[in-house]
């Protein structure tokens, strides 16, 4: 963010927070209306049909196996940055396998192994970065910043699109709106809660790294240890480790989810039958798991974290736009599965809002990048309507 938005990176995150927030009221109200597991893909089923369903499920899955590969490359490189010998092609790639092959194996054992992992990791990861935002501040305060040379905005507009990756996954929980007590109070209450939390720890993160390490933000390949690295060696390796198990503790929850939307497709017979088998014993969708894990390594091993972010948070923004429309749709049409389906006066202008920002944050990509999001479309679509008639 500092290399592509300069100063800017803290304007960047609000004007994310600000167009993401237009999709929370959107996903909100949608969410109370279509109590059932699926999120946004259930939305847009009962939006606009089976075949844009497809789509949306689609854009879901290639968002989540890019970010596994992005995140996957972003914890060798950065442990690289301690052990040199990791940053060797064969050792690398060799990480990356052990990692990804690893967490598959253990979702195929069971699902309730897997999500204990996930949980543990996930509330480990956050002590670092509060300690980071706190220890960091008072040296800030007491201290003052780190030189540095006003920077200018390189690539405002692909700082933009990793910022909306950064915000992205309020869609992976909705999944399971279908099974939380009175969703129409619950998701509504949870998703702007998160979402003001999030925006305030990104900002703060952003704005503690920089005043730590100055100039030094830009071409840092770990950050969060480099920032306390400044205050304390300790300090560094722990946040160094900090960060690592948050990358883990990531791959572990994508491997958990992602490869159960290419499941539901096959069980649905949108996908080949093999894609849909279980697990004799754990009844875990382990063929799914497994494709999913192998492209992701795959990924990984040819790729770094930003260039995969960037497309992971290209084929977000399409979903965001579908999650907008479709709630907007239902938002006409009265549309409701349940009794006190919240309805937003100001819905009509979120939609608008959240469609226009998504459009503007994928014109900020490369033309390729943007054909390839067309191509996509355009073949799920194909797909769907060929599958659907045989």
């Amino acid at each position: 963010m500092a290399r592509l938005t300069g100063d800017w990176a803290p304007l960047a995150f609000v004007l994310c927070a600000v167009a993401i927030g237009a999709v929370v009221l959107c996903a909100a109200e949608a969410s109370g209306r279509v109590a059932t597991s699926g999120g946004g893909y259930g939305y847009v089923d009962a939006a606009f049909g089976p075949v844009a369903a497809f789509v949306m499920g689609t854009f879901i899955w290639i968002a989540a196996v890019l970010a596994c590969g992005g995140i996957a490359a972003a914890l060798a490189d950065g442990l690289a940055a301690s052990l040199p010998w990791l940053a060797d092609p064969v050792p690398r790639a060799g990480f990356i396998v052990l990692v990804i092959g690893g967490l598959c194996l253990l979702n195929i054992a069971g699902v309730s192994p897997a999500a204990r992992v996930v949980t543990v990791l996930t509330v480990i990861k956050l002590l670092p970065l509060l300690l980071l935002i706190v220890v960091g501040g008072v040296v800030l305060f007491s201290e003052g910043r780190a030189p540095a040379s006003p920077l200018p905005p390189a690539a405002f507009g692909q700082g933009v699109i990793l910022a909306l990756f950064a915000f992205s996954g309020m869609e992976t929980p909705l999944s399971a709106s279908g099974e939380i007590e009175n969703p129409a109070r619950t998701i509504p209450r949870a998703l702007f809660l998160a979402m003001g939390l999030v925006t305030v720890l990104y900002i703060a993160i952003q704005l503690v790294t920089e005043g730590l390490l100055g100039d030094a933000l830009a071409s840092s390949a770990t950050p969060l240890a480099d920032a306390m690295s400044r205050v304390s060696p300790v300090l560094g390796l722990l946040l160094l480790l900090g960060a690592s198990l948050s990358r883990f503790a990531w791959i572990g929850s994508d491997i958990l989810g992602a490869p159960r939307v290419l499941f539901a497709f096959a069980r649905d017979g949108m996908l080949p039958s093999w894609l849909g088998l279980a697990h004799p014993r754990t009844h875990a969708p382990h063929i799914a798991i497994l494709f999913h894990g192998v492209l992701a390594v795959l990924l990984a091993i040819s790729g770094t974290f930003e260039p995969l972010a960037i497309l992971s948070g290209l084929s977000t923004a399409v979903i965001y736009i579908l999650i907008c429309a479709a709630a907007w749709r239902l938002h006409r049409l009265g549309v409701t599965s349940g009794e006190g389906a919240v309805r937003y006066r100001l819905l009509p202008l979120a939609a608008l809002v959240g469609i226009a920002s998504m459009i503007a944050i994928i014109a900020f990509g490369a033309w390729r990048e943007i054909a390839g999001l067309c191509i996509v479309t355009v073949a799920s679509i194909a797909w769907a309507l060929w599958r659907r008639r045989a």
